[in-house]
């Protein structure tokens, strides 16, 4: 009997917004898997790291941060081969991913290369969307509201047609394009509309009105969130002009 492939969401960043469940089955794993930057300490495994035990066997998944295409794909055909092996001996491998495994996670990529061969199981997770709504203190969306999720990097046309059709939206992946996005947020008349989060959850998170952020590269872990709908939801006093 071969062992269970486990996508554990880990949440935002915060370790007491792991779930329950996610905590009990770190707390017990003999393998974990995990992905990892080539330069610098692993942001999933550090959230998890004060419940792994002493002897757990650990393959981190090493991916370079680049501007190229991502995810490297002989990178996850590589790490889903060593946890195959594993599975294959019968040993349960908990995956650890960032906020939810299904919500632009990296445990995707494993889940398309193994869920046909072995048992998987999804634990999700906190996603990131919802920390940054609960950190700029404004509800994300109601009722009949359209809610649209970006990706920063996508052409400014794209971007500008979904906003126009959308109540309340994030867009994520700020990263370097924050100058440009910001500059089209403008033209559209909604920046002071928007409110900006990185770090969501963790001790040097930052919160504000996003006409206040400089101009220049965010951190990967930042999001823009407006909200253009019928409810009355303006941004918090402290954050507005």
């Amino acid at each position: 009997m071969s062992g269970t492939l486990y996508g554990i969401g880990l949440g935002p960043g915060d370790p007491e917004l792991m779930t329950l469940k996610a905590h009990r089955l770190i707390s017990s794993a003999r393998v974990i898997a995990y992905p990892a930057p080539d330069t610098g300490p692993s942001f999933a495994r550090s959230i998890a790291a004060r419940y792994l035990p002493e002897t757990v066997r650990e393959i981190p998944i090493i991916v370079p941060m680049r501007v190229e295409r991502f995810p490297a794909q002989e990178i996850y055909d590589k790490a889903a081969e060593e946890i195959a092996a594993v599975l294959e001996s019968g040993k349960d491998v908990i995956t650890l991913c960032e906020g939810d495994p299904f919500f632009y996670g990296s445990f995707m990529y494993l889940f398309e290369r193994l869920s046909g061969h072995f048992p998987c199981e999804i634990v999700p997770g906190v996603t990131s969307l919802t920390a940054c709504a609960a950190q700029l203190l404004r509800p994300l969306t109601s009722r009949m509201d359209i809610l649209t999720v970006i990706p920063g990097p996508l052409p400014d046309e794209d971007i500008r047609t979904r906003i126009e059709t959308a109540q309340s939206l994030a867009i994520m992946k700020v990263g370097r394009h924050l100058p440009r996005l910001k500059a089209l947020l403008a033209e559209m008349g909604l920046l002071d509309q928007a409110g900006y989060v990185e770090r969501a959850s963790l001790p040097d998170q930052k919160v504000s009105r996003l006409a206040d952020v400089p101009d220049g590269p965010a951190p990967y872990f930042s999001m823009i969130l407006i909200y253009k709908g019928d409810e009355a939801w303006t941004l918090p006093p402290s954050f507005s002009s």
